[in-house]
């Protein structure tokens, strides 16, 4: 497990001091890397708990998560931090986690695990097929690189309705409570939006990327990690309890809303930022001083918060509206004996489509399935979502209504019959940020603070990914930038 380093800079003097404001996984992501390199580092929590969307729960028996329920190691910055923090004895791999289900017709279909396999099935017609195969040659140019261009109309382009209607919705919506039209292509898969500009075809640059990347795998000699989506021993917030841990709790002020900030600088060049908060219950402001803060707070929070630079106030008021996305997660057990249909998986998802079917859930994993020491062994543990841009106002129903559509939904999906053992939920009023049309604005506001308040950076799921490993890589890259910031200090900040 990583220590602490130490550095000439900080044997000449005190280790500089930075603000982590928020404990979601990317701040605390972001204040462990920063006290590895031996800064001294404070993080400022406004709720009474760390963890932020990483939220499991151990209560009779059982184990479930009531915000993301599984990762990928996408990033290199996962991969080490997961080294460094001795969990990969504790990692969790879903058991037979690449059978996927989606609803057509009212009844989950098996998903194909890879495209060959999905080309030789038929949950697609033979025309949206054929478009798959010769979207290598017959894709259609966007107009423009810089014409804004929504999920579904970048898809429809390259494979067709079909494909938008029954994969490519189900999947937006579960990973991100967003839908095909509402979401930009650019900001929403930018790596594949980069992949039409480079070759064109999708297919044509995913080949390619990966034959590279392979390549590179092969000449550096990397050892063979396990892939695929995982969790951990004790649910997702293993993740951040560890990282809680090594950031250590004198580090921690939970219950500490950040309400005020301020900037000043001295002769030498040398920034200083005030941070002021308050607990909850207590409106009387307390002050601490910092060379840097990283800010993971959503942006709404940040607009609420006062803000001067150099003595005069730094208005927000260029920070656009973010619209989030509600989200519901419900937690049900059922016995055995009463689910007639039980499916060996991870998951299903229900298009939008399915709607016209009755359904009104956004899918359902099978927790138990995956992990099965989540539950008793005459039990199955299904976790839930409903809500999203689908269905705005379900998400914040009652707990007898959203009890009512998933046993309605699992009843149809899986021969759930009866009243579950125990249901229990969590409402996420801003589950996802929505990357909109125009969320593009919402990143030059974020490029904005960062180039006009000096040793302030920003990280979090705003920018860079939704996903709980692009998180971690968002926080892991503002501690580079603040390392890389203060050691640009002309000299070391003078005591007192």
């Amino acid at each position: 497990m990583a220590s602490p380093t130490t550095h000439d800079d900080n044997q000449r003097g005190p280790a500089k001091r930075v603000a982590v404001v928020g404990a979601g996984v990317s701040g605390l992501a972001a204040a462990y890397k920063l006290k590895v390199h031996g800064l001294d580092v404070t993080v400022f929590e406004a709720d009474g708990r760390t963890g932020g969307k990483l939220r499991s729960i151990s209560q009779d028996g059982l184990i479930w998560d009531e915000g993301a329920n599984t990762m990928t190691e996408s990033d290199a910055d996962v991969s080490s931090l997961l080294d460094d923090l001795g969990l990969r004895d504790k990692q969790q791999f879903p058991l037979s986690q690449h059978k996927r289900y989606i609803v057509r017709n009212g009844k989950p279909v098996l998903i194909p695990s890879n495209p060959i396999a999905l080309i030789k099935s038929s949950f697609l017609s033979t025309q949206s097929k054929f478009q798959i195969l010769l979207e290598p040659f017959l894709w259609k140019k966007n107009k423009s690189p810089d014409t804004p261009e929504s999920v579904g109309g970048f898809f429809q382009r390259h494979f067709g309705k079909e494909v938008v209607e029954y994969l490519i919705d189900p999947v937006v919506a579960g990973t991100s409570g967003g839908d095909p039209e509402s979401l930009s292509m650019r900001h929403a898969f930018p790596e594949l939006w980069d992949l039409e500009i480079r070759f064109g075809s999708v297919i044509s640059g995913a080949v390619q990327s990966m034959m590279s990347r392979a390549g590179k795998k092969s000449s550096s000699g990397n050892s063979k990690r396990r892939r695929g989506s995982f969790s951990f021993l004790g649910g997702m917030q293993t993740l951040t309890n560890a990282l809680c841990k090594e950031v250590g709790q004198n580090q921690l002020n939970l219950q500490s809303k950040v309400l005020e900030m301020s900037y000043s600088c001295d002769g030498n060049m040398v920034g200083n930022w005030s941070i002021y908060y308050a607990p909850e219950q207590n409106k009387q402001l307390n002050q601490q001083s910092f060379d840097a803060v990283i800010m993971t707070a959503p942006l709404g929070n940040v607009k609420e918060m006062k803000i001067t630079n150099r003595g005069y106030p730094y208005l927000l008021n260029f920070i656009p509206e973010v619209s989030y996305m509600p989200v519901s997660v419900i937690i049900s057990t059922f016995k055995k004996e009463n689910v007639k249909g039980p499916l060996e998986g991870f998951g299903v998802l229900v298009p939008a489509k399915e709607q016209e079917n009755g359904l009104k859930t956004l899918g359902t994993l099978f927790s138990s399935m995956m992990f099965p020491d989540r539950a008793p062994d005459n039990l199955y543990l299904y976790t839930t979502f409903v809500g999203g841009s689908r269905n705005k106002e379900l998400a914040k129903a009652s707990r007898d209504e959203l009890k009512q559509i998933v046993t309605s939904d699992l009843r149809q999906l899986l021969g759930a019959e009866g009243e579950p053992k125990s249901l229990t939920h969590y409402y996420w009023s801003k589950a996802f940020p929505l990357y909109g049309h125009d969320y593009g604005s919402v990143i030059e506001a974020i490029e904005k603070m960062e180039k006009e308040l000096p040793g302030y950076f920003y990280a979090g799921n705003h920018k860079g990914g939704l996903s709980v490993g692009k998180a971690i890589s968002s926080g892991c890259k503002a501690a580079e930038s603040v390392i890389s910031y203060l050691d640009s200090y002309p000299g070391d900040k003078p005591e007192g």
